[in-house]
């Protein structure tokens, strides 16, 4: 007790704060229940809602300035390494060398005085703004404590008054402290009433200001900037025409994602002789294996690069492929050289078609010679070009091959393949594929239709499954699968 009352708290005043906070506690869960009225100011009630929203508002301003002051240090440090970085390549005999220097000083010093400056006409100004809150915060709960007390008070009178046998002693005592109750809670209101719509009103002004002070720090900040940005301009482009006959070329390196077309490109019978019977294979529908691929090779990219745009028409098919053999070249520049072309249409007989073969093969086996005798003379290389022959095809499928198309197979079908990697579409139109599936070709409705690289057909389980075309087929790139059938 004695150390109690040398720091100025007796026991009575720590018994008359537990008394008060049991007869607050007792009022309020009467007014819960409903058996004890509430005073309620609907005025001041809306200026705490102001006050906690505004509250709300400049806590979230304040985390977002202190970000953004973040955000222009990292800034200033990124501008700061990388003019060292130019200080560093910038060579000792290069003319502007004094002036770079100086600029990357200047740099340096226009960062951190704008950082400052934000500090201290933002960040300072909303530190201030927010440190009365918390002040205004306590007194509005102080104020509904003695609200409490008031009414708490009030209900004691009232009860004292409204008693069978009364007590004047009681009710003298009562009625001083709800004076005194009203009092304390009357002086707290009336200045709340008067300092949270004032606060409440300043906000507009507070953001006016802030925002006012940032967009002209930032404004003065890159005008300086600009002129450092020209002045560096202007040396660095006095350094590019003193040395430009000294400039490197830099090429662009290839990239992954364009096709390798020569892949693509059909190679002839290796014996030069040409296709006599018809093949359901039509142009740009079977991927040739270079020679120069190695076993083992990683998963093809996929070609959906080429399906951007409008379709693209195959290529000429009149590019020698490299195992070529010499006989199957033609010189264009032989003195006996007289060409002779074949035009067979799918309603003349095969035996024209066989016949028009042969020449072609005559012809090439004399270019041939030609051509020995010319490189065994010592001249030079000429140009030459390989004259291939294929069936003729009829919106992707081959003239005569109706014949061979099963009755439990689509409509058009051409040949089977199985997925040798997963494929996932990218497009509605498209199949998705799991390796081992089997895909039945079919020709596309509209041959122009049909991109290089990729294959119109539907699964052979979904076939089986649904016999509809319509909801069952898609396109799929070729070189995800390989030939079965």
């Amino acid at each position: 007790m004695a150390e109690l009352g040398s720091k100025g708290v007796t026991a009575g005043k720590i018994a008359s704060n537990v008394q008060k906070k049991l007869t607050r506690a007792q009022e309020k869960v009467l007014q819960k229940l409903g058996k004890a009225d509430e005073t309620k100011d609907e005025q001041f009630e809306q200026c705490v809602q102001n006050f906690n929203k505004q509250l709300s508002e400049g806590t979230r301003l304040q985390k977002d300035l202190r970000t953004y002051l973040a955000s222009v240090k990292a800034m200033h440090e990124a501008s700061k390494k990388l003019t060292e970085c130019l200080q560093e390549v910038y060579e000792p005999d290069w003319p502007g060398r004094d002036d770079t220097n100086k600029i990357a000083e200047n740099n340096d010093l226009l960062w951190t005085d704008f950082h400052q400056k934000l500090v201290d006409q933002a960040l300072l100004t909303m530190d201030t703004y927010l440190g009365q809150f918390p002040d205004i915060k306590s007194r509005i709960a102080k104020r509904g404590r003695k609200l409490v007390d008031y009414d708490s008070a009030r209900h004691h009178f009232e009860a004292l008054q409204t008693a069978k046998k009364k007590d004047e002693t009681k009710i003298a005592k009562a009625e001083e402290e709800l004076v005194k109750a009203q009092k304390v809670f009357e002086e707290m209101n009336v200045d709340l009433q008067e300092e949270l719509p004032s606060l409440w009103n300043s906000r507009v002004g507070f953001y006016v200001n802030t925002f006012q002070s940032i967009a002209g720090l930032e404004e003065n900040f890159h005008k300086e900037m600009s002129k450092l940005n020209q002045n560096l301009h202007d040396v660095l482009l006095g350094l590019d025409k003193q040395y430009s006959g000294n400039a490197f070329p830099i090429k662009a390196q290839p990239s992954d994602s364009t096709p390798a077309k020569a892949n693509k490109s059909p190679s002839p019978p290796p014996d030069g002789s040409p296709i006599t019977s018809p093949e359901t294979k039509t142009v740009n529908h079977e991927l040739e294996p270079s020679t120069l691929e190695a076993p083992g090779a990683s998963i093809p990219k996929s070609p959906s690069q080429l399906r951007k745009g409008p379709p693209v028409p195959p290529p000429p098919k009149v590019t020698p492929s490299k195992e070529i053999k010499q006989e199957n070249i033609i010189s264009l520049f032989d003195d006996n050289f007289v060409p002779e072309i074949s035009v067979t249409t799918p309603s003349q007989p095969a035996e024209a078609a066989h016949a028009g073969a042969e020449a072609a093969g005559s012809e090439a086996a004399a270019g041939a010679e030609a051509s020995k005798t010319e490189a065994d003379s010592g001249s030079t290389s000429l140009p030459a070009v390989v004259v291939e022959t294929f069936p003729a095809t009829v919106n992707g499928t081959v003239e005569g091959g109706a014949s061979s198309e099963r009755a439990d197979m689509p409509p058009g079908f051409l040949f089977k393949v199985q997925a040798m990697h997963d494929y996932t579409a990218t497009d509605s139109d498209e199949l998705q594929l799991k390796a081992g599936d089997v895909v039945l070709v079919i020709p596309f409705e509209n041959p122009e239709e049909q991109d290089e690289g990729w294959l119109m057909g539907v699964k052979e389980s979904d076939w089986i499954q649904h016999k509809e075309l319509d909801q069952c087929r898609g396109v799929f790139p070729e070189n995800f699968t390989e030939r079965v059938q």
